[in-house]
């Protein structure tokens, strides 16, 4: 069974994660008009209840500025979104590296907290950072939150993965005018090289990172890994072909313990990870007819259990279809084998039994150890079909949260649906 909650002329987009609040009954989204989302104008940050279908405004943007891409802490009431410049200026517009993390609780709307705090004048402040974060997502026990991140002082093309830590605010000296305190104490955790040598482990690119198991996961030895992200890392083939795999970061339990070089980094070098941050490959695809991770946009998402990740890659046919490999050694196995492809970003059920995803202009789900497949919604036509962005199980593990474009007095805009498991 499917329910459209949402209609009308306002667009409501839906994040690839963390859309449900803890009790599972509302949904929170932004309203950025775009088919995809990809111009960041959105005014408000709004939740709908699954029942009633009523909605609430949490944070409305103000002086100039925009918001969007918001995820729900996994046990409190409060969310987490991207919000862009306030007074922006010609010189410090919204972009990559000219955004940030804040949070709103539920029961003070309208009232945003800083989580990730900026430094842009040396020198630096640990627990700062120099740039711009992007789509904030807690780990299950609401602990760390990950975001993607692009340096605003030394290579701002460059997009590295960050971990903060909430409840260890981070004072900055106000130097200059876009300087901002945070709740959090932020870091680097992966380490990218804009020139990655051909054929090697080295990669220039960090992105579209989820966090690995409820509890992080078991290492070969048997021993556990307690912190631990997955993601997209761009490498170089030999061919000079540059193709993403997956890696993994495993993190130490003190992120605040710098390594050889200073964690805020210098005024000629970016940001450095902390001590005891280890960057490992997981897959190695460069002999495959199609190699590297392909299809629809999407973010690595680990198992309850954190044993395996999942990921999207063609198989010999060229169908995009939903692959795992293990967290501890870099088994790589094909779950799917259907004609169509994987057509969306995927999430995991709370018990790990099954992924939700888009195929065939329906929402499915695939068993996560035989690999069959379910579908759920009616097959309808390409124009109202499920989008990609958006296919994200509830907390309590009978929903499935997705958008469709559908046309209200005259305007087509993305709405919020659910499908009944």
């Amino acid at each position: 069974m499917e329910r459209q909650l949402t209609s009308g002329p306002k667009s409501h987009n839906l994040t690839n994660t963390g859309v449900w609040s803890p009790d599972s009954e509302w949904i929170v989204y932004d309203t950025r008009f775009g088919e995809r989302g990809a111009a960041f104008d959105g005014e408000t940050i709004e939740a709908v209840h699954v029942g009633t279908g009523e909605t609430r405004t949490i944070y409305r943007s103000s002086r100039g500025a925009h918001c969007g891409v918001v995820t729900w802490h996994p046990n409190r009431w409060q969310v987490a979104f991207i919000l862009g410049p306030e007074n922006p200026t010609p010189d410090w517009q919204y972009s990559f590296c000219h955004r940030q993390g804040v949070i709103v609780d539920w029961s003070r709307p309208g009232k945003a907290t800083n989580l990730d705090a900026r430094d842009l004048v040396a020198p630096f402040t640990a627990g700062a950072l120099r740039g711009g974060s992007h789509v904030h997502v807690w780990d299950v026990r609401g602990e760390w939150v990950s975001f993607t991140y692009n340096d605003a002082i030394v290579e701002s093309d460059l997009r590295d993965i960050a971990v903060c830590i909430p409840g260890r605010p981070v004072n900055v000296p106000p130097t200059h005018q876009r300087n901002h305190d945070g709740s959090s104490f932020s870091v680097l955790v992966t380490k990218t090289t804009p020139n990655p040598r051909p054929g090697s482990d080295e990669i220039k690119r960090a992105c579209e990172e989820g966090w690995v198991g409820n509890d992080g996961y078991l290492r070969s030895d048997g021993s556990r890994q307690n912190h631990a992200l997955a993601f997209q890392g761009t490498v170089v083939l030999a061919s000079g072909e540059s193709i993403a795999e997956v890696f993994i970061a495993d993190l130490p339990d003190d992120l605040a313990r710098p390594g050889d070089e200073p964690l805020t980094g210098t005024i000629d070098r970016r940001p450095n990870t902390p001590l005891g941050v280890t960057q490992r490959r997981l897959t190695y695809t460069a002999n495959r007819k199609f190699p590297g991770i392909r299809g629809a946009r999407h973010w690595l998402r680990s198992s309850p259990d954190g044993s395996r990740i999942a990921f999207l890659m063609y198989d010999d046919q060229g169908v995009t279809q939903l692959w795992t490999v293990t967290s501890k050694d870099g088994m790589v196995q094909q779950l799917t084998n259907n004609p169509w492809p994987v057509a969306s970003a995927f999430t995991w059920n709370p018990d790990g039994s099954h992924i939700a995803h888009v195929m065939d202009n329906s929402i499915f789900v695939t068993h996560a150890m035989t690999g069959q497949s379910h579908r759920l919604t009616e097959r309808v036509v390409d124009e109202i079909g499920p989008l990609p962005e958006s296919c994200v199980y509830s907390p309590d593990g009978n929903k499935i949260a997705f958008m469709r474009r559908l046309s209200s007095v005259g305007t087509e805009a993305n709405q919020i649906c659910v499908a009944f498991v």
